[in-house]
């Protein structure tokens, strides 16, 4: 959840140093912007993948500092929870083998993480929410020893007067609970996929992964189950929006679809400064030119897709961050998602209409919460007002497109057509992780435990998930 901070404790005096270095660097950052100041690379691709530690019954682990102890590689860090972590994936130009590249240095992460965990007497697991999860292992008794996460759930609770935060889902089951602290954030964990853009293109890229958001949310989902309910195909998208809300309107909840789409890309840091109140106000001794403070609340808003600022060396870059994405099924479903995401994106932007203009903002929005909702199964508006089933729209059209779009990043002919192949077969099988998790659900009862393990042997097989056994 980002970035380690000195203290968790603050005053008035800490909120109104903190707002003017936010609105210098905001209006520097237009400036930067407008003056081309930002470094205009070949498009890169990175990713953080969040999962889980968990014990021989297959639940929640919470050895998060011995485990860190002994593994020891800078790739992986610590989360909210102690029983869940961060893998990062080193950026790459997206081209030739990238996908491939990514892959393989995962799988060379994730056998280092098995076992060192095996070590531990425990796994490590990759799935949106774990199955055999309990409201009772959600308590700040699980919350990481770090200052941020500390200051996190002290200020949202500030913001709502105290009052504790409210989970209410309706789906094929209904739950209905209240937490007294945000730590219903580590039920869900989540592939974050990263583009770094140059700035002149970086809006339109933007609002194409706006766009895009329900076929990747309902072509990737892999989150059915919460606390024994079968909720959404993605329930974590409604959990997490809930688990950090501090109130207000819709469009400016900490965790959402967002305002709209936008014409600029500063624009969302400008919405930032005027919209969002600050939740960690620690000032830093940094040069303007470094964004801290701007990086450290952007940091506090957590759009599904959101425009990230990061150094090279002195110079600045932007990235996007595609969210939607769950944690798992497997490795190779993981970067199967990535490479849809990479190629749909870049068609989008480069369709001579820009989509934004044939999609309204409403319908972009509706058709993501209808996919997390239903998945493969959802209907949707596409351009033009055309209707019709996702799963039709991703195969006949989507999925060409996305072709098209890593043709033109120049990846490998064989590239493109592996990684796309499993999408294809996940299409073909409707298989999703979602609805895998139901198959076996359907064929052995709601054995939670025997859930997860059938789930730790998938990620074993090291095949897709459309090709594990129910």
């Amino acid at each position: 959840m980002g970035q380690e901070i000195a203290t968790s404790r603050f005053g008035e005096a800490d909120f109104a140093a903190f707002r003017k270095r936010l609105e210098t660097e905001t209006r520097l950052l237009g400036e930067m912007l407008a003056d081309a100041a930002f470094a205009t690379a070949p498009a890169q691709a990175g990713f953080e993948l969040e999962a889980w530690l968990v014990d021989r019954a297959g639940r929640p682990a919470g050895i998060i500092g011995p485990f860190l102890e002994a593994l020891d590689d800078p790739l992986v860090v610590p989360e909210l929870a102690t029983f869940n972590l961060e893998l990062n994936g080193t950026p790459v130009i997206l081209g030739g083998t990238a996908l491939s590249d990514l892959a393989e240095e995962l799988e060379c992460t994730w056998i280092h993480c098995r076992e060192v965990a095996e070590e531990l007497d425990a796994s490590v697991c990759m799935t949106g929410i774990l199955p055999t999860l309990r409201p009772a292992d959600l308590d700040l008794e699980h919350m990481a020893p770090r200052a941020r996460y500390r200051a996190l759930n002290e200020q949202v609770l500030r913001l709502r007067g105290g009052r504790p935060l409210r989970l209410h889902i309706q789906g094929r089951e209904d739950i209905d609970l209240e937490q007294g602290d945000v730590m219903l954030e580590a039920a869900g964990t989540s592939f974050q996929i990263h583009l770094r853009v140059a700035p002149a293109e970086a809006a339109r890229l933007y609002n194409a992964s706006k766009i895009l958001s329900a076929p990747m949310v309902a072509l990737a989902a892999n989150s059915p189950y919460l606390f024994g309910r079968d909720l959404w195909d993605e329930t974590r998208i409604p959990l997490f929006e809930q688990a950090v809300d501090v109130g207000g309107p819709e469009g400016v909840r900490r965790v959402g679809f967002g305002l709209g789409y936008v014409t600029d890309i500063l624009d969302c840091f400008r919405t930032n400064l005027e919209r969002y109140p600050v939740l960690l106000p620690q000032v830093m001794d940094e040069a303007p030119e470094r964004f801290a403070h701007l990086r450290l609340h952007n940091g506090t808003i957590w759009r599904w897709n959101r425009p990230l600022i990061g150094f090279d060396g002195g110079r600045p870059h932007l990235r996007l961050e595609h969210r939607v994405v769950p944690a798992g099924p497997s490795i190779p479903d993981t970067l199967a998602n990535a490479a849809f995401y990479f190629g749909l994106v870049r068609a989008l932007a480069d369709l001579p209409e820009p989509p934004e203009r044939r999609l309204p903002f409403a319908r972009a929005r509706a058709n993501f919460y209808a996919a997390a909702r239903s998945g493969l199964d959802a209907e949707v508006a596409w351009f033009e007002g055309h209707r019709g089933p996702l799963r039709e729209l991703i195969r006949d059209e989507l999925l060409g497109l996305a072709e098209q779009g890593l043709q033109g990043l120049a990846l490998d002919p064989a590239e493109i057509e592996h990684w796309l192949g499993i999408l294809r077969g996940r299409l073909h099988r409707g298989r999703t992780g979602a609805a895998w998790q139901r198959a076996w659900v359907a064929r052995h009862g709601r054995d939670w435990r025997g859930l997860v393990e059938a789930g730790l042997s998938g990620l074993d097989r090291c095949c897709p998930v459309h090709q594990w056994p129910v």
